[in-house]
């Protein structure tokens, strides 16, 4: 059953002269529970498409389904809870809120909603993410490492469907690029969770089930692993 569902996706940003199309009529379908890598060379268009799916950003044109919803027929509003729930988002850069410790950042999502915390959850997160008695250290007072685990741990405490992730390895050394890479992975395989990863590391394409190739706003290639 196919979870994500693009179709003739277009982004054009500027006018006239000078507009750039970011996204040229992009069609593709993931299924639930499938690990699929974008890659391509920088302007090819892969993280835009990666943060349309995710509706961070409005599309010229096309639509997008997640679970069968059109994405885009919802208000800012309506927008902004669907990206706290039913998409798990991860960037390179962590973005981390500096003065909350590690237990707010990663609860944040669910206190944004004001219902209460899943403390058996949390604990088990921290646990897996290797976070136990860093609790409320502050963001400053961590690894590079360590903050990409409370970015994931925040992307995954309302337990989503669908984890979508930026180059999560990008500002990390090989093997906490392989220790992110592997906690990801096992989410996608314990959780059933679909994870669409935008990369340049090859090590991370190869982990995939698939592998979506973009050049110049569309899609080059689509291959599926053996």
């Amino acid at each position: 059953m196919d979870i994500l569902q693009v179709e003739h996706l277009t982004k054009t940003y500027g006018s006239g002269d000078t507009a750039v199309r970011a996204l040229d009529d992009v069609s593709l379908t993931v299924g639930t529970g499938e690990f699929v890598a974008i890659i391509g060379s920088s302007g090819s268009g892969k993280s835009t498409l990666l943060h349309m799916i995710g509706g961070v950003d409005r599309p010229t044109s096309g639509t997008v389904r997640v679970s069968g919803e059109d994405v885009f027929q919802r208000s800012d509003e309506q927008l902004a809870v669907f990206r706290r729930r039913e998409v798990g988002l991860v960037y390179q850069f962590y973005n981390l809120v500096p003065v909350l410790d590690v237990v707010e950042n990663m609860c944040l999502p669910v206190l944004m909603d004001g219902r209460p915390v899943n403390e058996r959850r949390l604990r088990a997160m921290l646990r897996t993410l290797g976070l136990e008695g860093r609790e409320h250290h502050l963001p400053n007072q961590l690894s590079g490492g360590q903050q990409q685990r409370v970015a994931i741990g925040r992307a995954l405490m309302n337990a989503p469907a669908v984890v979508l992730a930026d180059e999560p390895t990008g500002n990390l050394d090989s093997r906490n690029s392989a220790d992110i890479m592997e906690l990801l992975r096992r989410s996608n395989r314990e959780l059933g969770q679909t994870l669409v990863v935008v990369t340049h590391d090859e090590d991370v394409a190869l982990m995939a089930d698939r592998v979506i190739s973009m050049e110049d706003g569309r899609v080059a290639s689509d291959t599926r692993a053996r």
